[in-house]
C-alpha cells in the first residue's frame, strides 16, 4: 500500500496523510460493494508493504483485474 501511497503523493502533490485517507477510503468503498470472496482479497491485494505476493501494486491490480475477467 505504500507504493500506492507514494505515487498518489507523487502525481497528486497532496500530502502522505491525505493520499494515505484516500487509499483507506477507496479501499473500504471496493470492500463493502465487491462480492464476498474477491472484497475478502483486497487486504493481501493492498497490504502493508503495497505488493502482492512480493509484486508491485500494478501486479496486485492486475491480478485482482484477472479475478473480474478483466
Amino acid at each position: 500500500m505504500n507504493e500506492l501511497i507514494q505515487k498518489i503523493v507523487e502525481k497528486t502533490g497532496i500530502s502522505q496523510d491525505q493520499a494515505e485517507k484516500a487509499v483507506e477510503m477507496v479501499a473500504g468503498f471496493l470492500k463493502e460493494r465487491l462480492p464476498g470472496p474477491i472484497a475478502g482479497h483486497l487486504d493481501s491485494v493492498l497490504g502493508q508493504s503495497g505488493s502482492a505476493q512480493g509484486g508491485s501494486v500494478a501486479d496486485a491490480a492486475k491480478n485482482l483485474g484477472s479475478k473480474f475477467g478483466l
